[in-house]
């Protein structure tokens, strides 16, 4: 099927199922009470990724967390307090995960058009799907509606949710399963690696895992002896220092698949997925095609960022993000 056909399908199914009346997720969910929202997100994010070009890949990643953890719902980017000893930021998972500021700033200057009618899920996610767009990957159009939640969940259960930076094909396959991706769309969903970088601390996972001395996966031997170099063991600053997860870090492009076939995946999954079997026929039709790439990727992201969502009273449009 025509992923483009799947996209259509996942909305009308939201819109039906859900409501046409503002009550649930849908296209014009703003139109009467903010139609300019998308307009003020894309509009402000421009001088930002000028000034910091790892922005997109920050917030694109900032989206993922938030929806793996009990859905879409900013839960990300409540701060600890003296309600919320351990918010979901004090998972070790969550770490490296930046620019929650970011979409503080768009609800301040979202607030200042349309008082209270925003949420900062949606904005999280209008966010993530401009990051990726003005990266030169798709123009995504998804649904709106999304509620921010109430209750912050606590570390440990973002500790449990999140997968590890070491996850192979088959725990990746059981994550993605689970937002109800196909295989294809699980592969697209990893294009995301095309943007940012990987920080040693998470390379060394993988190279210390080897078995019988060989790396899972495939790679060669050049950029293994590139990452033992750029990570070394036991140094003490592996937080601290990274590695590209491409040559072209700061565009959304198709080169992720094309590193990977060519034995430079960076992440145990970017090198086992180019040899499983299940995989293995998108990784290369995503490596020869990236309109294609880009459509499987518009399709996984609005399942992703569509998934377990607060509609209607179920949750708030909280006033800043960062509190309950």
């Amino acid at each position: 099927m025509d992923p483009r056909a799947i996209v259509a399908g996942i909305s009308l199914l939201l819109f039906i199922s859900i409501g046409a009346r503002g009550e649930g997720l849908s296209y014009n969910f703003y139109e009467a009470s903010c139609a300019q929202v998308e307009d003020i997100v894309r509009a402000a994010l421009g001088p930002i990724f000028l000034s910091d070009p790892t922005t997109p890949a920050a917030l694109l990643r900032l989206m993922f967390h938030d929806c793996q953890v009990q859905g879409c719902d900013a839960s990300i980017l409540v701060d600890s307090s003296e309600g919320y000893a351990s918010s979901e930021m004090a998972s070790g998972r969550n770490f490296g995960v930046r620019k929650r500021e970011t979409i503080g700033i768009l609800k301040t200057m979202v607030e200042a058009e349309c008082p209270k009618q925003v949420s900062c899920t949606d904005i999280l996610v209008l966010a993530a799907r401009e990051a990726v767009a003005m990266s030169g990957g798709p123009e995504i159009k998804v649904p709106l509606g999304r509620r921010d939640s109430i209750v912050a969940p606590s570390s440990k259960l973002a500790d449990s949710l999140l997968p590890e930076a070491n996850i192979g094909v088959d725990g990746t396959l059981q994550v993605f399963a689970k937002f109800g991706m196909t295989i294809e769309e699980s592969v697209a969903i990893l294009g995301a690696h095309t943007l940012g970088v990987t920080h040693c601390s998470n390379v060394l996972n993988r190279l210390n895992e080897a078995e019988d001395g060989q790396i899972k996966g495939t790679i060669t031997p050049g950029f293994e002896a590139f990452l033992r170099l750029n990570c070394p063991q036991g140094s003490l600053a592996s937080n601290l220092t990274f590695v590209l997860n491409d040559p072209t870090t700061a565009t959304f492009d198709n080169h992720y698949y094309n590193n990977a076939i060519g034995g430079r995946g960076v992440l145990r999954v970017d090198a086992e997925m180019v040899m499983d079997p299940r995989t293995a026929p998108a990784v290369q039709q995503f490596a020869d095609n990236e309109d294609y790439f880009f459509e499987a990727f518009s399709s996984a992201f609005v399942k992703l960022s569509s998934s377990g969502v607060l509609i209607g009273d179920q949750g708030v449009v909280r006033e800043g993000c960062n509190a309950i």
